[in-house]
């Protein structure tokens, strides 16, 4: 009988077809998440004009699907640590994609609330989950490239929404964009069929047949027998408790990542939520200001393959401190009323900025902890940061409400990327740091 460690053995071992696999599966259901939280970006004009709703209005009722996200992120990220990421990829799954297709029913702005704070619960729970399963099918020397290649998925669903809006909200109305979310879902049962179960998840369960057999779908030239035992080398798993977080060492860069993370998404949905609006009213074209959109999340997937290539390469820390400064500098400069082709190239740098740096952070926070506390560390630093997303739409709602000139908002839409880019100049320091002190101690 043999003793195999899972982890080694991943980390040492190819990137074959199998990992492959997981990437585009997991890839897929992030492109169908990314659609559900860009769509309400593309409706929101045509709400304001059809229920005669205020800017702060109007941003509140984008926020409820984001609060939505923190709970769900809070719930069901942890959750998954305990029924396994599979499970709780298909739960968050089912939710999000039947409460987008019911909010397109939605007759008023109360029952439009309820439906997008049900598709957020969803919708929350599922980055978490993906972004861990993926982390632990990857090597360490390609975690942060394939983990930032599967989250590219949510930039293409951006790009998808962007792209449906242009088509289908001038010639069948708005609810059409929700209703388009039935597509994915008839797709569930073949994406869970090939989804594979956490191996880790497995093994600390004691389903070694299941683990063996996820082992042979690895490495199919290498033997394994029945009797061999699947193990992690984590020497004692930690209880998956938020107070776990902040021990050994790992507090103050757990409060500096929850930092850059409530920074990183108030960013994102500021941006999501109110760039085509704010477009149209200076000027351009409701099919411009869509593109907008379009070139936002285009940016996004570019930046979140380009920072993770360049986070293997040379830290991801460092990387996420430049990123952040680029978003702060082209955020400013979206409100000096450039030409279209400098508005459209400003915003795809803070598209990659913004967006792909919430994909960095969030492989920055799963390589952070260990396995068996990964999960919650994912589910709470995405929760902190939903409050920062919830902050954003109301924010700017309110903000844009005082009819401040252009070049001023934008101003002021940037200063939490100056923020960020502190907070993970100061994790980088704590990171060196403690590896050092770890060196020392070997």
């Amino acid at each position: 009988m043999r003793t195999i460690d899972i982890n080694a053995a991943i980390d040492g071992g190819p990137f074959g077809r199998f990992q492959w696999m997981i990437v585009g599966l997991c890839g897929l259901l992030l492109i169908v998440d990314g659609y559900d939280v860009f769509v309400a970006g593309t409706v929101l004009p045509k709400l304001i004009a059809e229920w005669g709703l205020t800017k702060p209005q109007a941003g509140a009722l984008q926020a409820w699907a984001l609060f939505g996200m923190m709970f769900g992120a809070l719930i069901l990220g942890p959750l998954a640590d305990r029924i396994g990421r599979k499970k709780g990829i298909a739960i968050s799954f089912v939710l999000f994609t039947v409460a987008t297709i019911a909010t397109g029913f939605a007759q008023s702005p109360q029952q439009f609330e309820i439906l997008r704070f049900l598709a957020g619960l969803g919708c929350g729970g599922l980055m978490p989950n993906a972004v861990a399963l993926m982390n632990e099918y990857a090597p360490k020397r390609l975690r942060g490239t394939m983990v930032a290649l599967m989250f590219s998925g949510y930039s293409i669903g951006g790009m998808v929404a962007a792209s449906l809006g242009i088509a289908i909200i001038p010639a069948f109305g708005w609810q059409w964009m929700f209703f388009a979310a039935a597509l994915p879902l008839a797709l569930l049962p073949l994406i869970l069929w090939h989804l594979p179960e956490s191996p880790g998840f497995l093994i600390r369960q004691n389903r070694q047949a299941e683990a063996r057999a996820i082992y042979k779908r690895l490495y199919p030239m290498q033997s394994i027998a029945d009797g061999d035992q699947l193990v992690l080398n984590e020497t004692k798993g930690a209880s998956a408790s938020v107070a776990e977080l902040f021990r050994q060492e790992r507090g103050p860069r757990t409060a500096m990542l929850w930092i850059s993370f409530f920074c990183c998404l108030l960013l994102v949905y500021l941006l999501s939520s109110w760039l085509p609006k704010v477009l149209q009213e200076a000027g351009y074209a409701e099919k411009a200001s869509l593109l907008s959109l379009f070139s936002l999340n285009f940016g996004g997937m570019v930046g979140a393959i380009a920072g993770g290539r360049l986070g293997d390469r040379f830290g991801l820390p460092k990387v996420v401190v430049g990123f952040f400064a680029a978003a702060a500098v082209s955020i400013a400069l979206i409100g000096t009323g450039l030409p279209p082709a400098l508005l459209f190239l400003s915003v795809f740098v803070a598209g990659a900025a913004t967006i792909g740096t919430q994909i960095l952070l969030y492989a920055s926070v799963a390589q952070l902890y260990s396995l068996s506390i990964r999960s919650t560390g994912l589910g709470w630093a995405s929760g902190v940061g939903r409050i920062g997303a919830i902050v954003g739409p109301t924010f700017g709602g309110y903000l844009l409400a005082q009819e401040l000139p252009l070049q001023q908002n934008f101003m002021l839409f940037a200063v939490p990327a100056i923020v960020s880019a502190l907070a993970m100049f100061a994790y980088a320091v704590l990171s060196t740091r403690q590896a050092h002190r770890e060196l020392a101690l070997a």
